[in-house]
């Protein structure tokens, strides 16, 4: 009985602590990524500029000031010599700290880890995988409404030098 008993309070408490994480989904855009600054496509001939980075990710508060997640990023970009094409699928990490935050605005710093696979569709359709991260030591926070807000961030990685884009906490 003691046993059900404590288990019985242990999921209580799991419920509690989960219901009391309010999660935070983002959508952005970035520019100039880490695929473009690095070689990230295998040394296959010259490769064209991306046009950006769109990133959808999740996080949740873990402590005071601290939020952790993960994030999907998209990006595409073409060879300067053939019709081929490059496809960017990373797939990361992050964790955030809030260094500052008023009634308008937070800052915070941000790190993320994961993999790049990049999907070459060329004459032989292949796929490389690459180290991929973001390295953000300036990011900027508004609050439009309860739930809805706005961020910029300014960082280097596979998300983009210049990232901005929305928030939604439920």
């Amino acid at each position: 009985m003691k046993k059900f008993l404590l288990s019985l309070l242990a999921v209580a408490g799991l419920t509690a602590t989960a219901s009391a994480l309010t999660p935070e989904i983002q959508l952005s855009y970035g520019g100039y990524t880490q695929m473009d600054a690095t070689d990230m496509h295998g040394g296959f001939g010259k490769v064209n500029n991306a046009w950006g980075a769109l990133t959808a990710g999740v996080y949740l508060p873990v402590a005071p000031k601290i939020d952790a997640g993960v994030s999907y990023t998209f990006s595409s970009s073409s060879f300067k010599d053939t019709n081929s094409s490059l496809y960017y699928h990373v797939v990361m990490v992050n964790g955030r700290y809030q260094y500052y935050s008023n009634s308008i605005v937070k800052l915070y710093a941000k790190v993320g880890l994961g993999v790049d696979i990049t999907h070459f569709a060329a004459d032989g359709i292949s796929n490389k995988s690459y180290f991929a991260y973001q390295v953000t030591p300036v990011g900027a926070k508004v609050d439009l409404s309860r739930g809805f807000g706005i961020f910029g961030e300014l960082g280097f990685g596979a998300q983009g030098l210049l990232q901005v884009g929305v928030t939604y906490k439920f």
